[in-house]
C-alpha cells in the first residue's frame, strides 16, 4: 500500500536543473538523471556504485539489483530512461520508465495507474448525468412522474429579458470613435454632387460675365463722352453772297 502511495506520488511531480539543460545530450544525461535532488532517482541502485567509485557503466551487466538504463534518445528533446532489476546479465525485470522532455523529468504512468484513472474519469462523468438527469424529474400524486427540462425555461427567461431590457446610451467615447469612422469613411469616398449644383454654378458665372460686359460698356461710354467734350463747339464757317 505504500509503494502504491508513493508511486502515485511520483506521478503527480516533475523535476529539472535549469543549469544542465542547455548542455544536455546523450552522454550526460545519466548524469543529469542521478543528481541528488531529483527526487526520481534511487541512491541505493548499482549506478550509484558505479557512480561513487568511477567504475566502467559497462560493469552493470556484471552486477545484480537496482540498476537505470538509458532506453530511447530522440535528440535533441526526447530522452527515455528505464529503472529495472537486473537478476544476470541477461535477464532483467521493468520497474518503471522516466521520460526527460526538454529537460523536465516525468514518471511514465504504468498501464495500472492509466485503466484506473480512465474509470474514476467515466464514473465521475456518469455519477455527474445521472445527478443532472436526476433533477429534471418532477413528481405529482395525481400525475406521477414528468420530466421538466430547464432548457425551455432558460429561453423564456431569456425572451423576459429581451423585452425589458432598454437600450443603453452611447458613451463618449463610442460617438467618437463614430466620427472618426464616418470622417474616414468621408475622406476616401467623397460624394458625388448631382447636375442642378453645376446648372446653378454656370448660371452664377454668365450672371458675372453679363455684369462684367455691361460694366465695359459703360466704361467704353463714359470715354468717349469725355473725348468729345475736351474738342469745344464746332466753328461757323461764313456764308458766301
Amino acid at each position: 500500500m505504500a509503494a502504491s502511495t508513493a508511486s502515485e506520488n511520483l506521478l503527480s511531480i516533475s523535476w529539472h536543473d535549469s543549469a544542465w539543460i542547455p548542455i544536455l545530450n546523450p552522454a550526460n544525461v545519466m548524469d543529469y538523471f542521478s543528481e541528488r535532488s531529483n527526487p526520481f532517482y534511487d541512491r541505493t541502485s548499482n549506478n550509484e556504485i558505479i557512480k561513487m567509485q568511477r567504475l566502467n557503466p559497462e560493469q552493470l551487466n556484471n552486477m545484480t539489483g537496482l540498476e537505470y538504463i538509458l532506453l530511447h534518445v530522440q535528440e535533441p528533446i526526447l530522452y527515455v530512461i528505464r529503472k529495472q532489476h537486473r537478476h544476470s546479465s541477461t535477464q532483467v525485470t521493468p520497474l518503471a520508465d522516466f521520460y526527460i522532455i526538454a529537460g523536465v523529468v516525468y514518471q511514465a504512468p504504468d498501464l495500472g495507474s492509466v485503466i484506473n484513472a480512465r474509470l474514476l474519469n467515466t464514473l465521475s462523468n456518469l455519477e455527474s448525468a445521472f445527478d443532472e438527469a436526476k433533477s429534471y424529474s418532477r413528481y405529482h400524486p395525481s400525475k406521477g412522474y414528468s420530466w421538466e427540462f430547464k432548457n425551455q425555461e432558460e429561453i423564456d427567461k431569456a425572451k423576459a429579458k429581451e423585452k425589458k431590457k432598454k437600450e443603453e446610451p452611447s458613451s463618449l467615447f463610442q460617438r467618437q470613435r463614430v466620427d472618426i469612422l464616418l470622417t474616414e469613411w468621408a475622406k476616401k469616398h467623397p460624394p458625388k454632387y448631382t447636375a442642378a449644383p453645376q446648372a446653378d454654378k454656370q448660371q452664377d458665372e454668365n450672371k458675372e460675365q453679363i455684369k462684367l460686359e455691361m460694366k465695359t460698356e459703360k466704361s467704353e461710354t463714359a470715354s468717349q463722352s469725355s473725348h468729345t467734350s475736351s474738342r469745344g463747339p464746332a466753328e461757323k464757317k461764313p456764308r458766301l453772297r
